[in-house]
């Protein structure tokens, strides 16, 4: 295990993650601490859930570095409140971007960071898990209604994306970060 600059233990479990910007990120960092107390949020989209790597971090690192040209900015519309059933996590739907981050999952989830997930790739934006179904559809319906008081717009960019590691902590560790570029113009 590696040991990050907290002290904290590194695990083999990285993901690849667009952050939400404020003012989203600020409301979805405090609703997500309302339903799960003592959580540690970084409001985010998840493109490769959490996973062992069967390279080396260089290696992911350049697995992205080299796929990234095939994307450019985009903007997420958020949706509603729901709850997976079989694992019981509630979540933010997406409504606009999700074909996209579609399109992503598969062009990153190879080389090193290449792994079989237990569900099919969702798009969403976790608000609480490792709950019970009565805990879930308690919390879902509190994210309901305070999403309903949201006074901001429900749109935000996906302009870079993060690399993380989990600690053994579950505290998540920005390894690395891409911008991705506007599409080149077409010329004729």
């Amino acid at each position: 295990m590696l040991c990050d600059s907290r002290g904290q233990d590194r695990v083999n479990s990285f993901a690849l993650v667009a952050y939400i910007p404020d003012p989203l990120r600020r409301f979805l960092d405090d609703l997500r601490r309302e339903l799960v107390p003592g959580c540690v949020p970084a409001a985010h989209v998840t493109i490769l859930p959490p996973r062992p790597l069967s390279g080396t971090v260089e290696e992911a690192i350049e697995t992205i570095r080299t796929r990234l040209p095939e994307f450019s900015p985009f903007e997420i519309e958020t949706g509603e409140v729901t709850v997976f059933p079989i694992s019981d996590v509630v979540y933010l739907g997406i409504r606009e971007g999700a074909d996209r981050l579609r399109r992503m999952h598969p062009a990153f989830n190879i080389g090193p960071l290449e792994f079989k997930e237990m569900f099919p790739f969702h798009p969403h934006i976790t608000l609480a898990q490792n709950l019970t179904s009565k805990q879930a559809q308690e919390l879902a319906a509190v994210a309901t209604r305070r999403w309903s008081e949201y006074p901001y717009p429900r749109v935000f960019p996906v302009e870079a994306l993060s690399f993380v590691q989990n600690t053994s902590s579950n505290l998540w560790v920005d390894l690395a970060h891409f911008q991705l570029e506007p599409a080149a113009p077409v010329r004729r």
